[in-house]
């Protein structure tokens, strides 16, 4: 559990800025995004001046699209020396894209993540790899700091927490998760309006493109690895974008012959990001870093240089490795 002390050093710092820079890593996911936009409302409120932003391609994705995003400013707008930044869901300051060069000039950097790859940048680390999510400790910090929650704020905040936990399904979801998801339920967040943007709407084009990456899978029996892979091609054919398809790794990952799912997705510059999950056996977490990725035990993500016919095979080499 993080150290309240930590968690108080960066209240004071917090409460005692005029002005908060709020970045999270490119390609937000649903804690990324709920926890910024939510520690940021909460930080307007309290009287502060805030600006949200991160790295390019800067767009949110259509399913996290109904959270409230008035303080998101393009990262060419982001103040080029802020006094205070604070980073969330980060686990190193290269996942920031450009705004890794914000981060380097501002004054003071708090970093809040609870990625167990976590590198340790920034002035102020409130990192904590214990937590279901970076929303949770957002939610421990404006305890100290006293904010209040309002509706808007529980909504990012359990949005967070949803997301983070596959709906409360993870392993990383403990009493105390359940118990700050109801705080969060009774100060206005509506699961069920929270569940239908995240899982259950997608542009008909998804299903163009799960039916394209899917009829490519893969399954390594002996490796206990599944794979698919989705290129930009697919995209442009079906008419959608890359955050439209944050889920299709949930599908790859139903393979019950399969400990590791992985998720390759071919961009239009050739490189090659890889997701990756695992039902408990194997440490995805640590095969990534090993690949020069991140993440968590059982959900990691990499970004390979390389055709997307070796970055599989790597996994595949590594896998027992980790296992």
């Amino acid at each position: 559990m993080i150290d309240r002390a930590i968690l108080e050093t960066a209240a004071a710092a917090i409460a005692s800025a005029d002005s908060l820079a709020l970045a999270c890593h490119i390609g937000p996911d649903g804690d990324a995004l709920g926890s910024m936009l939510g520690f940021g409302i909460a930080a307007e409120n309290a009287g502060k001046k805030v600006v949200a932003s991160f790295g390019t391609p800067f767009a949110v994705s259509a399913s996290l699209a109904f959270l409230p995003t008035r303080l998101l400013v393009p990262p060419q707008e982001f103040p080029a020396n802020p006094p205070m930044m604070v980073v969330f869901d980060a686990g190193s300051q290269d996942r920031l894209g450009e705004l890794a060069e914000n981060a380097s000039r501002a004054v003071t950097t708090i970093v809040i993540d609870h990625h167990i790859t976590n590198e340790g940048f920034g002035d102020i680390a409130v990192v904590d790899d214990q937590a279901a999510a970076t929303g949770e400790l957002v939610a421990y910090l404006m305890e100290i700091l006293g904010w209040p929650l309002t509706p808007e704020i529980a909504t990012c905040l359990h949005t967070a927490l949803v997301t983070d936990t596959g709906r409360f399904q993870y392993g990383n979801t403990r009493p105390s998760t359940l118990m700050l998801a109801a705080g969060l339920v009774a100060a206005g967040a509506d699961p069920p309006e929270i569940s239908r943007h995240v899982y259950e709407e997608t542009p008909f084009g998804y299903l163009k493109v799960a039916g394209a990456a899917l009829g490519r899978a893969e399954l390594d029996v002996d490796k206990g690895v599944v794979s698919a892979v989705v290129t930009q091609t697919d995209l442009s054919e079906a008419g959608i974008d890359w955050g439209d398809i944050d889920n299709l790794i949930n599908t790859v990952r139903l393979a019950v012959e399969a400990d590791v799912a992985v998720l390759a997705k071919v961009h239009a510059d050739g490189k090659v990001k890889l997701s990756l999950r695992s039902r408990g056996a194997t440490d995805v977490g640590s095969l990534a870093v090993a690949m020069g990725g991140g993440g968590h035990r059982l959900a990691a993500g990499i970004t390979y240089v390389g055709s997307v016919e070796d970055a599989l095979d790597e996994v595949r080499q590594r896998v027992e490795d980790y296992r």
